[in-house]
């Protein structure tokens, strides 16, 4: 063979594998691109939902305030002549906190008392002449029918005049006991705002001591909406102080206010807390610990698993191999761990980090 042939079999030999290889890259493109043909199933990773018992702990702040508090005023115009207590004092029930001086009283008084002896003896000359005017007619013709009405009426009128000045001269004694201004109930005097020679009385003045009964006090804590049908856990309530940072004092739930105050959307609570000693102030605030439990179970999921937009609130649930959207109310915040209600089960299966990407209906393969 000569050299021109050898050289054009080469060349011949070169295209025929080339050609070749094309044949084997469209092939494996075609194969490549029946393949990518299939949908991809995304791996998503689930966990199966179960029931658990809900119970929140939260600390609240609280007001404590006396059980009992009267502003102690006086009934009637006049001048403070004694004082008997004094700002802290600690007072019994009707103990004497001070004396009005009211003259015009003891003189009215005085007025009153003779009028009762003037109304009574008028009383006793009607009562005298009807007796004798009763007695001679029962003789005919002694005394007229007429005149013995008349004496009756007489002393029937002179009768009621002497019971009108006795009730008078009682009522006037009774404002009398008022000069003596008395505790209400026992406790500790709080305020004072007289001193000896003023002039109380008016409605408008200050009152002349401020008495609190502090043995027990109550103690208000505005509870959020979302906890006022709850249950509160041994119905009682830990509380520290300012004053006394270091020591706890329990306290009773004893009445709710029935009704959410459409400012904080709360519900006022309030509790009894003994103070046999006196350490705790009225007024004081408190910071208080409540632990919060449902009713019954609930079905509890991690944060994660919740998806949050501006139109809704959902988890996903794996169903069939598929994806499903369900609209979630949430109820305690339990930390890394979220309180929820709609339509689920114990059992579903829900995916543990939803995006909203994962569209409902969407095929996935469950990874436990």
């Amino acid at each position: 063979m000569t050299k021109t042939a050898k050289h054009s079999a080469f060349i011949s030999a070169g295209i025929a594998g080339m050609l070749g290889m094309l044949v084997t890259a469209c092939n494996q493109q075609q194969v490549t691109a029946s393949v990518t043909d299939k949908p991809k199933i995304d791996s998503v990773k689930v966990f199966v939902l179960t029931v658990d018992s809900a119970k929140k702990s939260i600390m609240l702040p609280g007001e404590l305030i006396a059980f009992e508090h009267a502003e102690v005023r006086s009934k009637i115009q006049g001048y403070v002549r004694r004082l008997s207590a004094d700002i802290g004092s600690r007072v019994s029930r009707g103990q004497v906190l001070a004396l009005i001086d009211a003259p015009e009283i003891n003189t009215r008084l005085l007025e009153l008392n003779e009028k009762i002896k003037a109304a009574d003896a008028r009383y006793r000359s009607s009562k005298d002449y009807y007796d004798r005017l009763s007695l001679a007619s029962h003789s005919d013709g002694v005394i007229a029918p007429l005149e013995l009405q008349k004496a009756r009426n007489q002393l029937l009128a002179d009768s009621s005049e002497h019971n009108a000045a006795m009730l008078a001269a009682r009522s006037y004694r009774q404002v009398g006991n008022y000069l003596a201004v008395v505790a209400p109930y026992s406790g500790i005097i709080t305020k004072r705002n007289i001193v000896e020679g003023s002039f109380v009385g008016n409605p408008s003045d200050k009152p002349l001591f401020e008495l609190e009964n502090n043995t027990t006090l109550r103690l208000q804590v505005a509870v959020p909406e979302i906890y006022t049908n709850a249950v509160l856990l041994n119905n009682t309530g830990d509380l520290t102080t300012r004053s006394m940072p270091d020591k706890k004092i329990k306290a009773a739930l004893v009445r709710k206010s029935g009704s959410i105050a459409t400012e904080t959307r709360s519900e006022v609570w309030e509790f009894a807390v003994p103070n046999p000693a006196g350490e705790l102030r009225a007024g004081s605030y408190a910071d208080v610990k409540l632990v919060f439990a449902r009713k019954g179970v609930s079905l509890i999921v991690p944060v994660s698993a919740i998806v949050t937009t501006q139109e809704r609130k959902f988890v996903i649930r794996a169903s069939g191999g598929a994806t499903q959207w369900v609209d979630v109310r949430t109820g305690f915040n339990l930390g890394d761990r979220q309180e929820i209600f709609g339509e689920l089960s114990p059992g579903d299966t829900v995916v543990t980090k939803p995006t909203e990407e994962l569209k409902a209906g969407t095929k996935i393969a469950i990874k436990l």
